[in-house]
């Protein structure tokens, strides 16, 4: 094994959808970045499927991508999804539309289509350097070294960084010796359920044998299976199942027992699904976690970003927007600096000696990003964590209510206030996915909204029944003080 040295600027640790990201920002102010990606470039090798979990990008991941210039370049190759269409085991189809109108949809888009995309835009800014089968094994944070193993070259690195950017997921090397540091906080909750990704292929004449502009939900209680629009006319579907247990994982160990499991569980999507035994046995059960760690700084010399932050299970289509969202707020708290009068420059390390850790080379904030960093953090915390709680909330009711008759009339309700009350009443996921307000104000205005609908149905059986006098009562009461605080920022449609 041969030991190398270099030196950077800034350095990203990871190529996936945020660090792409993250370099085309840092581009657009004129800062070179290099970025380090444990895996070889998928635009020109194959890299392993069955782990994708397709996007839906809505308003806060569009905000980012418009802010970088690429929302209509990116929105070309997606699907809008207008709502969830339910597939009982028996029975009709029922729909439940995510907005308040067609107006108000989500994207459903490839994870590699888009990483690819944002890879070849970053390269183009020729401010930014990509070095694939990277594969960072951790860091020394007080010397600004972290170590890279190049696999198909048995080779190590190390890398003398001024700047480190942690973006390389939820299993982060760089949060990991971070979690080192003196009163670090971390917290990982792994979800008891595992996915497993399958695929229905587009008819032979390219179109999709299910509605295209829906995301499909096959909900059975304590587990479930989804589909989500490929441009191409296919189907990226996951089920989601228990690790153990009656239903599980546990218990589908042979190919007759897959097949089984099917046809009693989602009995109208077995003709759909392609190879669906091998194809179940081919691709990995992936696993899925919440972390939610403090700080994500030390000082100017490393940030954590997007999942290596903050990760989040998927189940509210929020972990690609938030961590989207981190650099739309980076970058304004990087312009708040510099309005402020701040600069931003890069303490460059001494040529005599190597060494010298940061700490003793510079005083901290000496260039402006520890202030940066720190403030970023901040504002950032609080609504992240009210993501990753809210996202698991959401798998409840994605795998068991939206079956529930009480649920549906709810939602029904819910759908006559944003009718009647425009403005006054707004609904969680709605301030969630078409809004760009805190999280965290989603949150405490979703609790509102829970309020308002136990009371307004507790005692009727169809929507039409609903006091829209008392509705107008309680709107104003329990909800409209909340909706005050953030009216700026409540309107901002879905494309």
């Amino acid at each position: 094994m041969i030991s190398l040295r270099r030196k950077t600027d800034i350095a990203v640790v990871g190529a996936g959808l945020v660090g792409s990201l993250l370099s085309i920002f840092l581009a657009r102010r004129k800062f070179a970045v290099d970025i380090f990606e444990r895996r070889p470039d998928m635009r020109t090798e194959s890299v392993a499927a069955g782990r994708s979990i397709n996007l839906a990008v809505s308003t806060r991941g569009i905000h980012a991508l418009k802010k970088a210039g690429l929302d209509d370049d990116v929105l070309k190759h997606a699907v809008p999804m207008r709502g969830r269409m339910i597939h009982p085991i028996e029975g009709q189809l029922a729909y439940q539309p995510y907005g308040k109108d067609d107006s108000e949809y989500i994207n459903s888009i490839s994870r590699a289509a888009l990483n690819k995309t944002l890879m070849t835009h970053a390269e183009e800014t020729r401010l930014v350097d990509i070095h694939f089968n990277q594969k960072c094994t951790g860091m020394d944070i007080d010397k600004g070294i972290i170590t890279l193993f190049n696999e198909p070259e048995n080779q190590y690195a190390d890398v003398v960084a001024n700047i480190v950017i942690g973006t390389d997921g939820s299993a982060s090397a760089i949060r990991q010796d971070m979690c080192k540091q003196k009163s670090y906080q971390c917290t990982e909750s792994e979800l008891d359920y595992g996915y497993k990704e399958l695929v229905i292929l587009p008819e032979k004449n390219g179109e999709f044998k299910l509605e295209k502009h829906a995301l499909h939900i096959w909900p059975r209680g304590t587990f479930m299976l989804i589909a989500l629009p490929n441009f191409d006319g296919s189907f990226t579907c996951t089920l989601f199942l228990p690790w153990e247990g009656p239903i599980s994982f546990e218990k589908l160990k042979t190919p007759e027992e897959v097949g089984r499991f099917f046809k009693e569980q989602f009995p109208d999507a077995v003709p759909l699904l392609a190879d669906l035994e091998q194809t179940f046995f081919d691709n990995p059960t992936g696993h899925m976690v919440t972390i939610k760690c403090a700080p994500w700084n030390v000082e100017e010399r490393v940030l954590l970003l997007g999942d290596a932050a903050h990760a989040i299970v998927p189940f509210f289509g929020q972990g690609m927007n938030a961590g989207f969202e981190d650099l739309t707020i980076l970058d304004q708290c990087i312009q708040d600096h510099i309005a402020q009068g701040g600069a931003l420059y890069i303490n460059r390390r001494s040529r005599e000696n190597e060494q010298e850790t940061l700490s003793r080379r510079i005083q901290e904030g000496s260039s402006g990003w520890a202030r940066v960093f720190d403030d970023f953090v901040a504002k950032r915390k609080i609504d992240t964590d009210a993501i990753a709680d809210m996202a698991v909330e959401n798998f409840i009711e994605m795998r068991d209510k939206v079956a529930v008759p009480k649920f549906q009339l709810e939602k029904a309700v819910e759908k006559i206030l944003q009718k009647e009350f425009p403005g006054s009443y707004l609904s969680r996921y709605s301030l969630v996915t078409f809004s760009n307000v805190p999280y965290s104000f989603a949150m405490k205005a979703g609790i509102a909204n829970d309020e308002v609908l136990a009371e307004l149905c507790a005692d009727i059986t169809k929507p039409e029944e609903v006091d829209l006098k008392r509705a107008q009562t309680l709107l104003k009461t329990k909800v409209a003080p909340l909706l005050e605080q953030h009216s700026e920022e409540l309107f901002v449609s879905a494309r």
